[in-house]
């Protein structure tokens, strides 16, 4: 990690919200669901699926999650009317998880309960480590209420295997990540190669589960070290799919929609993008120098 991308990475979130703007809505659909759902119909369009997710983490009061209810409840109303191929995901925090764990779960459960009556699928993010057992159990308790329901987990972290162990066990649909939140490294693998190796061997993992699982990076050499697995396993396709961020590692990701691989797009948008864009840029300081290159691309 460069010394240089950390200053850049301390530097964006104090530029004017028109120039990180800019940059961020190659990542952003945009403030408005209208935005997301044209970007999900653009992606169904080219046979890929989609999940939506609205901005907006680590609440500080119960209004702002009232209003996050109702939002998702609209996301998915929309999704039907327009019929596009997509579902939802979730965060814990945008929900009060914080604030009230309990008030946050029932806050979850209107929304999985809508999501059920939609036929659509709810996907469970992944925070930080002070949130992950609470994660755990609030998706154990949603997936008891509804099949439908999926769970992240991020190979950077050295509990993650343990973790794919256990959802295996219970048919999980599991998205696997890197993760991307600053961690000690007591808890955490911080060497690049260390995260690799256990992402592919969590992989594995589930892979010889029976449930499906998201393979969800944009690092190349994991995607081959997946499609290989993928291979040597002899896994169908309907147990798999490839993820990734808008806007990030458009080749790969067309190269994985030409090849015919089942791939999910994660959309995100609302109100609430700057928080947002700035927080990705300090948690993983090497997407600055992206957003400096594109800088200096879209001025040339």
């Amino acid at each position: 990690m460069s010394m240089f991308n950390q200053m850049l990475a301390s530097a964006l979130p104090h530029m004017p919200q028109s120039l990180v703007g800019k940059v961020s809505a190659r990542y952003i659909a945009g403030e408005r669901l209208e935005d997301a759902m044209r970007v999900v119909r653009r992606y169904n369009d080219r046979g890929a699926g989609a999940t939506v997710d609205l901005l907006g983490e680590f609440v500080d009061h119960f209004a702002a999650v009232d209003a996050t209810v109702q939002e998702y409840i609209r996301i998915l109303d929309e999704l039907d009317r327009l019929q596009l191929r997509a579902g939802i995901s979730v965060k814990l925090t945008a929900f009060g998880l914080l604030l009230d764990a309990a008030r946050c779960r029932e806050a979850v459960a209107r929304v999985v309960d809508h999501a059920a009556t939609r036929g659509r699928y709810v996907r469970i993010d992944m925070e930080d480590s002070p949130v992950t057992d609470a994660t755990f159990e609030i998706y154990r308790a949603m997936r008891a209420r509804y099949e439908r329901v999926g769970i992240v987990i991020q190979a950077y972290l050295r509990r993650t295997p343990a973790d794919a162990e256990r959802l295996v066990a219970e048919g999980a649909d599991v998205r696997l990540c890197k993760g991307i939140y600053v961690e000690p490294q007591a808890l955490a693998w911080k060497h690049p190669e260390s995260v690799r190796r256990n992402y592919t061997h969590t992989l594995e993992i589930l892979l010889r589960g029976s449930g499906h699982v998201a393979i969800a990076t944009h690092d190349e050499p994991l995607v081959w070290d997946a499609l290989d697995l993928i291979r040597r396993l002899e896994i169908p396709s309907s147990r798999y799919e490839f993820q990734a961020l808008l806007g990030v590692a458009q080749p790969l990701v067309d190269t994985l929609i030409d090849q015919g691989q089942p791939l999910r797009i994660y959309v995100p948008y609302g109100e609430a993008w700057f928080a947002y864009a700035t927080r990705r840029l300090r948690e993983n300081p090497a997407i600055a120098g992206h957003v400096t290159r594109d800088l200096f691309s879209s001025a040339s």
